[in-house]
């Protein structure tokens, strides 16, 4: 198996207003879905939303604040699955958007992770 990133990218602006009783259900699913994943052996880390709050080094060794310019790329938040391939992580990542609600995911493979 091997271990693949989700960087979850922009997303917050396309979210539709939600009801309190909304907002407790998309909880539930996401605690459903960690623990699916946890005793499946298959969630590796279900990650935790970012702050807004960065900065950016640069190879000039000079800092600028924030890491995006633009919102849409913002990394709003990251989780860490194992998958047989690259196929089969994206079908997690399809779980995690329904769960999101909004936004993209990048879907990156860990170099060198294979087990």
């Amino acid at each position: 198996m091997d271990r693949y990133i989700f960087l979850q990218r922009g997303g917050c602006g396309e979210r539709p207003e939600m009801t309190p009783e909304q907002m407790e259900a998309g909880m539930k699913a996401w605690m459903d879905w960690v623990k699916s994943g946890t005793e499946e052996g298959w969630l590796v880390d279900p990650g935790n939303p970012l702050s807004k709050i960065g900065a950016v080094v640069q190879s000039d060794l000079s800092v600028t604040d924030g890491p995006f310019a633009e919102s849409k790329e913002l990394v709003g938040g990251y989780t860490i699955v194992e998958a047989r391939d690259m196929a089969a992580a994206c079908e997690l990542a399809k779980q995690t958007i329904k769960l999101a609600g909004g936004g993209k995911i990048e879907v990156r493979k860990f170099a060198n992770t294979g087990k």
